[in-house]
């Protein structure tokens, strides 16, 4: 299949652009770019997709999400939510504690949905549902296979629902990193251990999830110094910063995502930095719950691979990134800081992890990348190549934009439409189910 006909980002190493370009896809990879009528003349009975002048790119990936709040929009809730801690236990925690099998794997399902109108094609989601902990990756991972997205899963740790509980959690997370790891679904499932945050896990439990990820895996993904908080419980308990108990239990590392780091210091930073862990930025979160912003300038200076996700605020990366350049001009007060930062984090920061995840590249458009691509009703006004492209991306388009969606070189949206399970179906049991929920909100 040809797609084609339109200015074309491909995001590779040469940052290669084609005012009216063309991709290849045979099977679920990228075979070859170039030019429209070069392409089609070179593949001549290859069926061809004229994207009329759309903006043809990579698909966007989400480095950190929450499938579970997918009830949370419009909800209301009755009990203070005054500070970061209130917040977790009356909001998040509550309503995490109230689902089912069933809720988890619609919830994946309207996720998905979002993710993929906004061009979204890899999603890297953190779970949570304590008391149906037993199967609920595997729930994700059919509405996962259903819809056709990519994605890496885990399920948070915790030692705030008891301890039967924790080792319902540690069992699942092991098991789902085992069943990926034998069958990945054509590389489209990957599994890591999930843990919540310092502050909500013991010594004893730590120590546990080490022992039953011994000769498994090495990548977690975990909160990191998301507020202040953490650090103080962490100082208080173990008289060591959030970063430095992490390492002393040989969590971080280069298959490691640490989401958040807002509080982290100078030393927490270069422990980030010398053990290659990813860090990962929630612009619209950390604002939202008002926690501060972390030091992202700093980080990448340092030499730290950052990405960004959106924590589930939204699934429009567009608009995350958006958020997350002109938060690091403010916050550095310095308005030559933010732009490349945003770029950094959205165009190679997300791209390295899923290097170290899955066995092609994705966000890249080059040969013997994953077929991930998406359309963007994009026409700009003023010129776009090669050298300004990154700020049509950032300030100019929207995943309201996006046309088309393909991913592993099948389309699973075209013209706006999800092709693959029956969205209105599945929608309306969702808004079913959610009015049951928010009766315990």
């Amino acid at each position: 299949m040809i797609i084609g006909n339109g200015k074309l980002i491909t995001n590779d190493a040469e940052s290669n652009f084609y005012d009216c370009g063309a991709v290849y896809v045979k099977d679920n990879v990228v075979e070859d770019i170039g030019e429209f009528e070069e392409i089609k003349s070179r593949y001549p009975n290859e069926e061809v997709v004229d994207v009329k002048g759309r903006v043809i790119m990579p698909g966007m990936i989400c480095a950190h999400d929450h499938i579970y709040s997918s009830y949370a929009r419009g909800m209301a809730v009755s009990r203070p939510t005054v500070d970061f801690f209130t917040t977790l236990e009356n909001q998040w925690w509550t309503l995490d504690r109230s689902l089912t099998l069933e809720d988890v794997k619609l919830n994946a399902y309207t996720t998905y949905f979002e993710a993929v109108k906004a061009g979204t094609t890899t999603v890297i989601d953190h779970h949570s549902s304590p008391n149906c902990a037993e199967g609920s990756l595997f729930a994700i991972a059919e509405a996962t296979e259903d819809l056709g997205i990519r994605a890496s899963l885990c399920l948070e740790l915790s030692d705030r629902d008891g301890k039967e509980i924790a080792e319902k959690e540690i069992k699942e997370n092991v098991d789902f990193i085992k069943a990926t790891q034998k069958d990945s679904k054509g590389d489209k499932l990957h599994g890591l251990f999930g843990m919540h945050a310092s502050f909500t896990i013991s010594d004893e439990t730590m120590e546990k999830a080490v022992e039953a990820m011994e000769g498994v895996y090495d990548g977690y993904h975990v909160h990191v110094a998301e507020g202040i908080e953490d650090e103080y419980d962490s100082m208080k308990k173990y008289s060591k910063r959030v970063v430095e108990r992490l390492e002393g239990y040989n969590i971080l590392g280069p298959n490691t995502i640490a989401v958040h780091g807002v509080t982290v210091n100078e030393r927490e930073m270069q422990i980030l930095r010398d053990t290659k862990t990813n860090v990962v930025h929630n612009p619209q979160s950390n604002m939202n719950n008002a926690v501060g912003a972390p030091p992202i300038s700093r980080m990448i200076d340092l030499g730290i691979n950052v990405g960004i996700g959106t924590d589930a605020m939204t699934q429009d990366m567009f608009e995350s990134v958006k958020v997350g350049t002109v938060l690091q001009s403010h916050e550095t007060a310095d308005p030559t800081r933010g732009f490349g930062e945003g770029a950094y984090m959205l165009f190679t920061g997300n791209q390295n992890i899923c290097d170290r995840y899955f066995n092609k590249p994705l966000g890249r458009i080059q040969k013997g990348a994953y077929a991930d691509i998406i359309t963007v009703d994009y026409f700009p006004h003023t010129p776009m190549g090669s050298q300004n492209w990154v700020g049509h991306v950032l300030f100019g388009m929207s995943g309201g934009m996006v046309n088309d969606t393909m991913i592993n070189g099948k389309f699973v949206m075209k013209d706006r439409i999800i092709t693959t399970v029956d969205e209105m179906a599945i929608k309306a049991k969702s808004i079913e189910r959610a009015t049951e929920i928010w009766k315990n909100m």
